[in-house]
């Protein structure tokens, strides 16, 4: 099947896009492939595509669990705040009452 640059483009976006969530990882490879199929007729220009895709996936699985991390951190870091002002709240109440 012809594909138009445009349909090329359209593909390669829906691949991009299925990249930001793990769970559709699979889901873009199959998409990818048949982006793959549209774009080759030589054998090495299929492989530095392939690498290529291996990278974006790749860089997409670490900004994510990066994020998850950063996500992690700033909850930690929401509920020491939360935790530092109550004691300083019980601390208050504490001393007036002496």
């Amino acid at each position: 099947m012809s594909y138009s640059l445009s349909e090329q483009l359209q593909l390669l976006n829906e691949c991009l896009a299925l990249t930001h969530d793990i769970e559709s990882h699979p889901d873009a490879d199959r998409r990818f492939l048949d982006l793959e199929e549209t774009l080759t007729t030589d054998p090495a220009t299929g492989k530095v595509l392939q690498a290529l895709w291996q990278e974006v996936l790749a860089a997409r699985r670490s900004a994510i669990y990066w994020q998850q991390i950063s996500d992690v951190e700033r909850s930690m870091t929401e509920k020491l705040a939360d935790n530092h002002f109550q004691l300083q709240q019980n601390y208050l109440r504490l001393m007036q009452e002496q």
